[in-house]
Order: C-alpha cells, then structure tokens, then sequence
C-alpha cells in the first residue's frame, strides 16, 4: 500500500470514490487521459460492494431505452471493450442471445424489442420461429414458442475485468487506498479536502462511484442527493460445468416494468448460471440467499432448460444493485463544486462501465480541466482465468495445482497476495483466482490455502470460511 504520508503531498486532480466496475474504469480513463487520480475505497479489498454480484453478460443495450444515457453509454461502453480486449488480454465468450418468448402474450412483445433493438442501432437482431429456435438450442424446452436473437450479447469475465482497468491505471501512475472510508470532505471553492480512515487528502475534482452509498456520500460531501439508492437482490444459482454443454446461447426472457428477469447462461469459467431474482429490500449489504428463492429459481432453471435435473448445483450467490428511483443513470455534474455523482448505474454496470467513464470525462472538462493523454501507456500482464484462455495450470513453473476443482496454481495464489492490489480477504482471493469457488466449496484445499495465505490476509483463512 502507499505512503499515506507522501501520497497526502500529492495535488491530485481527481478523487475517485469507490472501486466497483465502475470506479474502475473511471480511474483507468482519468489517469490514460493524463490526470493524477487518487482513488479511495472503503473494502479491504476492491468489487466488493455491487460489482461482486453481476452476471457478467456484455450487453450491446439492444433493449435499454432508445436515447437514455445508459443506452448511450452500454454502446460506447461495449465498442470500447472489443477494440482493447486484446491489448489487455480481456476474455470474450461470443454465445449471442436469444429473448425467449414462453406464450402468446410474449410473443406479441417480440416486434416491439426488434424495433427498440433497431432504434439502438443493433441492427442484426431477428426474430426465430419455434422451428427455428429449437434448431438452435435444442436444450430449451419445448414450451418455448419464438425468440429474439441478438448474435452480439457476449460472456465476459466479471472480476478480472474491472481488476485489469485499476492495475493498468495504477501502472500508469493512479494511487490507489483501501480501507479508505471517507468520513468528511470539504471544499474551499478550489479544491477538496477529503477526510478518511487512512489520513486527509485533497484533490480538485471528486468522482463519487460509491454504488450502493453514492446518496449517503453525496450527503456527506454536497448536504444532499439527487437520487436514494433502493437496493435490489438478486439470488443465483451457478450448475456444475458439466451443464453448460446444454445452453450455447445466453437465454433471456421476455422483460417486464421491474426486471430483465431470470437468465441462463454459460459463465466465461466454464459454468451455468441462473438469475437473478429481483428482490426490493431495505439493507445495503445484507446478501444471504434463502433456500425458498433458490428452490423456485432451481424449479424456473428447470422449466427454461429441463436436462439441468440431471446436473448438480455448484454454488449459489447473491449480489445487491443500486437501483434508484429513476429508471435512467443518475450521473450529475456540480460544476460550482467540482464534483460529479455517478449513481443508479444497476445491472448494466459492467457493460457501461468504460462507456460511462468517457461520458463523465466529458463533463469533467466542461469543468474547464484538462490534461495532455499520456503518450506512453502500460498495458498490464494479468493471469487469465477465463476457460477460453491459456490457464496458467497449463504453463510450466506454475508450482502445481492448489484448488483442484477451478485448476488453480500456487504461482496464481502468490500473485494475488504480492503487488499494488494484493488481496486481503478471501473473498478477494475467490475473485482473484477462484479458489474454492470449485465443486468441494473450498474442502479440499482451504488447508493449502491457510499456509499460503498465513499473516497475509485480515482474516485467516479458517476465520473467513467461519
């Protein structure tokens, strides 16, 4: 971790606040643009508030509202990725997708999401009859009557995503501080001084991509929001790898007022995942699943995808999503006060993420700020994980094989625990290599895990599991 000392003498530009996919993002943009950008998150480790949740689909916002900002922002969001993936060594699992009408009543809708996706500039969508459609994807059940496809909704990676975004800003010059909570912050007409459990700082500009306390952290910087986050869970269940030869495509259904609704998909790590659920709720960061819900999403599971009853459930989760009360991103400039709130960003965080980080560089220079992009940038060298990638189980001098269920190596292990960003939980080991994340949850090789990560974590590895 930094100097906190020598980081509070720094005249930083920007302040970021918060290290989901979307803080993430901003501060590799910032800093690739030339500013000097501190950022802050109050976790011990980073993707561990909304982000750690997501489903991972790179959405090409074929049904977002025609003109929103999120509309705006998935698209430029998703071209940007596809054009950098490589230099980055970002993983790409093209499935497409397919809007699965289940009666009648849905299949009415089906003209009017090709219409939107047209609107949105997604031109190759297209509806398939019932024929069609089970020629496709003979796994589906025999209920389903037509579909939308939509060839471009992909399958990424959703935690080494955003973790290659921040090490490629920190390796072009951001500074980044965990267990930063901030407590007080203010303005004297000219700059920030912000308050936090790692000591003050001050910057020009604040960038609050706090997620699920974006309102609270306006609060605490403006006296007010412009929106109150209303957090949603949403509950999954991950199938053993042996069922995702039954689904190619991501399978969406037909989307109502409330939700997108359930999904199957293939997961970039060789899984099937199904969900979420969408349940409003009061808590910011109570995400226990309940074995009610998981049974009706298992029963829907099984009604999407019948032969699913013969494979086993490797996992189950759930993540929280900042909805608001708006439908649309509630991203707002105050330009007396140099600030920028970035908030409501829900479940298409993920495929927006860059897309939003341009946009709000945009407002950022209306501020009258800007910087010279650096000439010379560093692309960073990140351990893949995804199953369509070279795993490092298969390279030599890897130290051999730790969590035998996801393939992962001691030398994945070591390198989470060294660096700018190394882990200190388990859960951010979990999204740095997968480790026990497998079949056995963790039986197997937590006791390995333990001597590799003795001293190294704040909590032992035996405490975490506890």
């Amino acid at each position: 971790m930094p100097d906190t000392e020598s980081v509070n003498n720094i005249n930083f530009d920007v302040a970021i606040i918060g290290t989901g996919v979307v803080g993430c993002a901003m501060a590799r943009h910032f800093t690739l643009q030339g500013a000097e950008v501190l950022v802050l998150e109050k976790a011990a480790d980073i993707l561990d508030g909304a982000s750690k949740g997501n489903s991972a689909i790179l959405h090409t916002g074929f049904d977002a509202p025609p003109g929103s900002l999120e509309q705006s922002c998935i698209q430029s969001g998703y071209e940007e990725y596809l054009q950098i993936k490589d230099k980055l060594n970002l993983p790409v699992l093209e499935t497409g997708a397919l809007v699965v009408a289940w009666n009648s009543a849905e299949v009415e809708k089906l003209d009017g999401i090709v219409d939107r996706a047209k609107a949105n500039g997604v031109w190759d969508t297209q509806i398939l009859t019932t024929r069609q459609l089970m020629a496709k994807q003979p796994g589906l059940s025999r209920r389903a009557v037509a579909a939308v496809e939509v060839p471009g909704e992909f399958v990424i990676d959703p935690w080494t995503t955003p973790y290659t975004y921040l090490i490629q800003a920190i390796e072009n010059g951001a500074v980044v501080l965990r267990n930063a909570e901030v407590l007080a912050g203010t303005f004297d007409q000219h700059r920030w001084t912000i308050e936090s459990t790692q000591g003050k700082f001050t910057s020009k500009t604040i960038i609050n991509c706090a997620g699920l306390y974006g309102d609270m952290l306006d609060d605490i910087f403006l006296g007010r929001s412009g929106f109150q986050i209303h957090p949603r869970k949403g509950q999954f269940l991950v199938f053993d790898k042996s069922a995702a030869r039954l689904i190619d495509s991501i399978i969406l259904p037909v989307p109502d007022e409330i939700t997108k609704g359930v999904v199957v998909c293939r997961t970039i790590f060789g899984n099937l995942l199904v969900g979420p659920t969408a349940e409003d709720q009061h808590s910011r960061d109570e995400a226990a699943v309940d074995s009610e819900t998981l049974r009706s999403l298992y029963n829907r599971a099984l009604e999407i995808v019948p032969e699913l009853a013969g494979h086993g459930v490797t996992a189950t989760y759930a993540g929280i999503r900042p909805a608001s009360e708006f439908k649309d991103y509630c991203v707002q400039a105050h330009n007396d006060k140099n600030y920028i709130s970035v908030g409501g960003i829900r479940s298409t965080g993920l495929s927006a993420a860059l897309g939003i980080a341009s946009y709000v560089y945009g407002l950022y220079e209306e501020f009258g700020d800007q910087h010279n992009p650096r000439e010379s940038i560093v692309y960073p060298d990140v351990l893949p994980l995804a199953e369509c990638q070279l795993r490092d189980w298969s390279k030599p001098g890897n130290g051999g094989i730790v969590c035998h269920c996801e393939l992962v190596t001691r030398r994945e292990i070591e390198q989470a625990l060294e660096g700018p960003l190394a882990v200190n939980s388990l859960s951010g080991l979990k999204r740095r290599t997968r480790a026990t994340m497998g079949r056995c949850q963790g039986f197997y090789c937590s006791a390995e895990l333990g001597e590799l990560c003795a001293s190294r974590l704040q909590l032992s590895i035996s405490e975490a599991i506890e």
